[in-house]
């Protein structure tokens, strides 16, 4: 049978005697409190499931979700067929599965804009919560609101009948400005830096573009708590909706997979109405950036030297990298000498004990991470990810020896793409095939060109001997280094 409330009902027992976790409260009586932009895995895995602990631990029926999907009519159909469940499975040395029931309805940017915005307007919802890229803060280089951009045009000329995210929390806003309604507060969860800052930036400049009162209305009532989110969630496979008809024996068509680990930061901002999340593990800090620049630089960063060292290792996940026994001591001196120094720990974390579980989460054979979709985007990662520790660590005195072999591993990664001629994927990839295709063999007169390439490296770094000789050094024994990890499995 298909999951639904009608399943629920009926074999309520069988469920609960194959351990799985269900709604222990009233879904007839769920109302919508927040509205969610972005209804795809990571939504699911993450603040939804987080959304359905308070749930079940207060049995406050304020807070539930309308999510929004931009344009996947199809996940829409699927997800209200099954009244809003679907099964979360944590994969780790064991799978659990929880059926979650906090989503209350599900709708459709693209065809069903005056339903959301409707529901926007309910009195009821204090939140709109969101999970999309970069690029859907609608940024340009400058980190302002592209007013040039198309999409960015036709919001300004047609308010309620926005095309992106900003339009569509302009236009939200803009129903309950009208009707002289309380502002609801958002809350981004994605993994840019200072997401809220970003995102009511880019808000306010375009609901003034639209009507100047409007944007002082909101810059004045709305707040956009800064956030920090992590749980790996793998695209949902053949085998996941297996493993639930086996396991749970109902058919899920949408469930998704992800780590037993999650973890939600949020800005602690007083006064905002809110679910009790901090009874679901939410950590609600004034230090959301120590929290960001500690995931950046331990999770990311990590992320990153895995990936191309395993990359050039044909090693294809990260599992299978971290089970190489110097791959592994190489990414725990890393971490020990050059990354945890390099960070101020904010109050609440132990970043050895944070390392540490991180590294355990990486050891998780139920978590296909690919290497090339971290690899992917270096000239946007690798700055924040391993230049900013490196530059710190230079104007304090300690080594670099180590985050210099990521960098060296990243070019000789570029290099190798090059020379295979596999896909770059990276928006400077046509200035790297450039660089490297003029490349003379001298490891000097070579990593300086790519160095050199604009938006890579800041001025200062790059006019730091010390920087520059350390990468070169690097570079040029990077095939001696990746020689010594060959062959090494736990």
């Amino acid at each position: 049978m298909q999951l639904s409330d009608e399943y629920l009902t009926q074999h309520a027992t069988l469920v609960a005697n194959l351990g799985i976790a269900i709604p222990n409260y009233d879904r007839r009586k769920l109302e919508v409190g927040i509205v969610h932009l972005g209804l795809g895995a990571f939504h699911r895995s993450h603040q939804a499931v987080f959304n359905e602990e308070v749930l079940n631990l207060t049995g406050d029926l304020r807070w539930g979700i309308c999510a929004v999907a931009f344009s996947n009519e199809q996940l829409k159909n699927q997800i209200n067929a099954q009244d809003g469940l679907y099964t979360n499975v944590r994969c780790g040395k064991e799978q659990n599965f929880q059926i979650v029931g906090c989503i209350k309805q599900a709708l459709v940017a693209s065809k069903q804009m005056q339903e959301i915005l409707e529901t926007l307007a309910l009195p009821s919802v204090k939140l709109v919560s969101l999970t999309v890229t970069e690029k859907g803060y609608c940024l340009n280089e400058a980190g302002e609101l592209d007013i040039n951009s198309a999409n960015v045009q036709h919001d300004i000329k047609h308010v309620l009948e926005p095309k992106t995210a900003i339009g569509i929390l302009v236009a939200g806003f803009y129903v309950r400005f009208l009707k002289s309604q309380s502002a609801f507060n958002v809350i981004a969860c994605d993994n840019l830096p200072h997401n809220g800052d970003k995102l009511k930036k880019a808000t306010v400049a375009l609901a003034n573009e639209i009507r100047p009162e409007l944007a002082r209305w909101i810059e004045a009532n709305a707040h956009f708590p800064n956030t920090m989110v992590d749980c790996i969630t793998p695209k949902t496979e053949v085998t996941t909706v297996s493993a639930v008809e086996t396991n749970c024996r109902f058919n899920d068509s949408v469930p998704v997979q992800r780590e037993p680990f999650a973890q939600w930061v949020i800005e602690d901002i007083p006064g905002i109405e809110r679910p009790q999340w901090e009874k679901a593990g939410v950590t609600f800090t004034s230090d959301v950036a120590g929290f960001e620049k500690a995931k950046l630089r331990i999770l990311n960063g990590t992320h990153s030297a895995l990936a191309y060292i395993g990359s050039l290792l044909s090693i294809d996940t990260v599992y299978n990298a971290i089970n190489n026994t110097q791959i592994k001591a190489f990414i725990s001196g890393l971490l020990e000498h050059e990354i945890i120094p390099s960070i101020d720990a904010p109050v609440g974390l132990d970043l050895a004990d944070y390392a540490k579980a991180i590294l355990e989460r990486y050891d998780n054979p139920s978590i296909r991470h690919l290497l090339n979709q971290i690899a992917a985007d270096g000239s946007i990662k690798i700055p924040v990810r391993t230049l900013e520790p490196i530059k710190e660590n230079l104007a304090t005195g300690r080594s670099i020896e180590r985050l210099s072999i990521v960098v060296a591993a990243w070019i000789r990664f570029i290099v190798s793409s090059v020379e295979q001629q596999t896909e770059i994927s990276d928006p400077k990839k046509q200035q790297m095939q450039v660089v490297v295709r003029g490349f003379s063999g001298d490891s000097k007169q070579d990593v300086a060109a790519f160095l050199s390439i604009e938006g890579i490296v800041e001025k200062d770094l790059l006019a730091n001997p010390k920087f520059v000789d350390s990468v070169v050094q690097a570079y040029s024994e990077i095939d001696s280094f990746l020689a010594s990890l060959a062959n090494t499995q736990l």
